[in-house]
């Protein structure tokens, strides 16, 4: 008996392992907001022209999210999984060849479409390890892992941007081209792995699909999942923005706060993870928002650096785990259509376009605090949905 267990627990982390390695890579798209600020730096944009950036990596979720749940239907989910990796790692060996406006536009699309592949097949692909009242710590940790790839993206983009050691002429960009080795080590990993997958009683249409969002509780879920994305990318790009603006600091300093953002994510994830098997979400959920609130409070009204790094915090801690619940609810809702429901939540996702173009002409307008208000919408949302919350 002893013997069986152990044997089943290294077998479960011989595939968990991988699996996590692709929530690892899941994490590089964060590498936009990073990247948008040097290249608006690099080029001389406006905010709004920066802001496409991120808004076209999340501009592919609305296309490619359902397609790749009825996708999933036919080939599998692991088989879908490794198809993103692919995808993705494409998309970051491009900037390696330039770095001109149409040179990043093209990367940037690969890389949201690969990310829209990939969000969508590999959440449904943990249930296949994972099932029950686990489900939604284990998403949480998986959070955790991608949170520590966003939380490097700006720490190695500096350090290409400062460091005295060859980069082979890439500067910020050598982080590309790390995250894209990082990516086919992934596509090796997963690709030995196998892990049994159950068939799907049928083969949905897109209509089908889209017909889900007509149950009232998937589409508040579908909401939630668009403000989450929007807040999450939206702090990602404008932090250092609101830095630069009230203290006058360069992008090469201002950067640090994208860091604070991730390293607070990083942690809420962590946490995440071990209170999720303790709390119930909803109580664990009004807490999130509630930090996200008081974090944009402090955006909006101090303008010294501590406060404004302590509002940064909450926001990232606090929105840390909002995707984990809202994606758990929407999968245990709906059993026996969870690759279909997978592909309209990362549809959601949407909103890392929605809002960073809302945010940019909002900036231009009237500053930084035009930005924050945006996000804070999508705050008063989640406070809202935090009463529809269900106990699994």
């Amino acid at each position: 008996m002893t013997q069986s267990l152990v044997t089943n627990r290294k077998s479960f982390l011989l595939q968990i392992i991988p699996v996590m390695l692709c929530f690892f890579v899941m994490g590089f798209v964060d590498l936009v907001g990073t990247a948008s600020n040097y290249v608006q730096k690099d080029l001389a944009l406006t905010d709004s022209q920066a802001n496409l950036f991120p808004s076209l990596v999340f501009f592919w979720f609305l296309f490619f999210s359902v397609p790749t749940g009825m996708l999933m239907n036919r080939i599998g989910r692991k088989k879908t999984v490794l198809i993103s990796l692919i995808v993705t790692a494409a998309s970051l060996f491009i900037p390696a060849f330039g770095d001109s406006y149409a040179v990043m536009l093209i990367s940037f699309s690969l890389l949201g479409i690969g990310n829209a592949i990939m969000q969508t097949s590999l959440n449904p692909l943990v249930t296949n390890l994972i099932s029950g009242d686990k489900l939604a710590s284990t998403l949480t940790f998986g959070q955790f892992v991608k949170a520590i790839a966003s939380f490097l993206a700006p720490v190695i983009a500096a350090w290409g941007a400062t460091t005295m050691f060859p980069t082979f002429g890439l500067g910020w960009r050598a982080l590309f081209v790390i995250y894209a080795v990082i990516s086919l080590l992934s596509i090796s990993l997963l690709a030995a792995t196998p892990i049994d997958e159950e068939k799907p009683d049928k083969v949905s249409g897109f209509g089908e699909c889209l017909k889900l969002l007509g149950r009232p509780f998937i589409f508040l879920c579908f909401l939630g999942i668009m403000c989450h994305v929007g807040i999450d990318v939206g702090t990602n790009t404008t932090a250092p923005k609101i830095i630069m603006e009230r203290l006058g600091l360069p992008l090469e300093e201002a950067g640090f706060a994208t860091g604070i953002y991730f390293i607070f994510r990083t942690i809420g994830c962590f946490l995440g993870a071990f209170l999720l098997r303790a709390m119930s979400p909803k109580l664990f959920f009004a807490i999130s928002v509630f930090m996200m609130l008081a974090g944009m409070v402090i955006l909006f009204v101090c303008d010294t650096l501590t406060p404004l790094y302590v509002g940064i915090g909450l926001i990232g801690f606090g929105n840390s785990n909002i995707f984990s619940v809202v994606f758990s609810q929407a999968l245990v809702y709906t059993p026996n259509e969870r690759n279909e429901v997978s592909g309209l939540m990362i549809m959601g996702l949407f909103g890392g376009t929605v809002f960073p173009l809302a945010m940019g002409y909002a900036a231009d307008a009237v500053g930084q605090a035009g930005a924050v208000a945006v996000m804070t919408v999508g705050v008063v949302y989640l406070l809202y949905y935090t009463l529809k919350i269900r106990k699994i």
